[in-house]
């Protein structure tokens, strides 16, 4: 049973090596020349630091480079306000806006500088209750050579723990989940440094909620509004590239959830996952983007912009 998953992942590497080299992702890319596709990034891991926690979410810096330089060279990367709006008329190549969640050092130095030096656009959400050091618990909960959390561990934190950090490291203390110190790029930037990240690089400035809980799941609409309308609040008050966007904590939503997005004043709201926008755009309040996770191959990373395997 150990020797399935790598067998899995040798299985895909191939046929994503096979497809390239074969092409196909060259002969499907009209059939999303002038579509829209939002990119979901986390941490990028600058380089010489260690690569921990929930592996997924922390991408080398030489590795997020090499996609900038693929996405330049072949779509073309726009800001999401205007990935909002809809497709360009007459643009042949597929149109892409990055998005990093949750402000982490990483992304926040070491991200923004290769964005900065290609002159690119991007947006980061920000949940302000972490800013300044904060830790998050799928990081702190991993199991060491693991890529994240235990599900059974996952299951309950977002879940009986309603995705709040603090419930979660409560329980864990007391279910005996070991809880890790994390790399210092791991840790979310303070408000100075996210303030330097926009003086660098065309950057604007969105709504991860307040303190990242399973918004699905909270005791009461009061609570619920809290968590949506503080981080807005407090983000306005300080910056002046911010837009009523909100990345969906966990990408879990409900109608509930989008009435209270609305009222809250958000025009567009985002999931983790779901692949290319749609044509018309639709309910801007459940709008999908394309994770992109550590283990991405170069070769998945190029089907998926591609439109294949996305």
């Amino acid at each position: 049973m150990t020797h399935h998953p790598i067998l899995r992942d040798r299985l895909k590497h191939l046929l994503e090596t096979v497809l390239v080299r074969g092409r196909i992702g060259r002969v499907l890319r009209p059939l999303v020349a002038g579509r829209g596709l939002v990119l979901a990034y986390h941490n990028i891991v600058p380089e010489g630091g260690r690569i921990g926690g929930d592996t997924s979410l922390h991408l080398p810096q030489r590795l997020f480079a090499w996609e900038l330089d693929f996405l330049v060279e072949h779509c073309t990367v726009v800001s999401l306000d205007r990935l909002i709006a809809g497709p360009a008329s007459g643009d042949r190549r597929s149109q892409i806006a990055i998005t990093f969640d949750d402000a982490y050092l990483g992304a926040v130095t070491a991200g923004v500088d290769e964005l900065a030096s290609r002159g690119l656009p991007a947006t980061i959400f920000v949940a302000p209750a972490f800013l300044g050091g904060g830790t998050f618990w799928w990081d702190r909960l991993s199991e060491c050579g693991a890529p994240g959390p235990a599900p059974a561990v996952r299951e309950h934190a977002l879940t009986a723990c309603r995705g709040l950090d603090a419930e979660v490291a409560a329980w864990a203390a007391l279910a005996g989940v070991a809880s890790r110190p994390v790399e210092p790029h791991m840790r979310v930037a303070s408000e100075e440094e996210l303030a330097a990240a926009v003086r660098r690089a065309p950057i604007t400035l969105g709504s991860h909620s307040w303190s990242h809980p399973n918004l699905t799941l909270l005791g009461s609409p009061e609570d619920l509004s809290r968590e949506l309308t503080a981080p807005l609040s407090w983000l306005r008050d300080r910056f002046a590239a911010v837009q009523p966007w909100l990345a969906i904590p966990y990408g879990l939503s409900s109608p509930e959830v989008e009435r209270a997005t609305a009222s809250a004043g958000y025009s567009a709201a985002f999931r983790v996952f779901g692949g290319w926008l749609p044509d018309p755009r639709g309910n801007l309040l459940d709008l999908p983007r394309l994770n992109v996770p550590s283990g991405l191959s170069r070769n998945g990373f190029a089907l998926r912009c591609a439109g294949l395997l996305s």
